[in-house]
């Protein structure tokens, strides 16, 4: 029955499709963002080491604070014409 299991994971089996739900996302994101920037992402976020992973995680949220931070502050700033950086 190895025709009826997935050819990409071979762990799911499959009867309506040429590849199960997960496999076919991953298709889906590479007609997307094309194979070399789906791979390019894949390999950043998963080929660190797990302190490096939440090392790259802390400077990513912190990257959203700050970014936030302006979209909030600038705003009144300007409103009480403070001089903005």
């Amino acid at each position: 029955m190895t025709s009826f299991i997935c050819p990409v994971c071979v762990e799911e089996y499959i009867f309506t499709s040429r590849l199960c739900p997960s496999c076919q996302k991953i298709k889906h994101y590479c007609s997307i963002y094309s194979r070399a920037r789906l791979m390019e992402v894949l390999d950043s976020v998963f080929s660190r080491e797990e302190d490096k992973q939440n090392n790259k995680l802390k400077v990513e949220i912190n990257k959203e604070i700050e970014n936030l931070k302006n979209k909030v502050l600038k705003p009144l700033q300007i409103k009480r014409g403070e001089e903005v950086d």
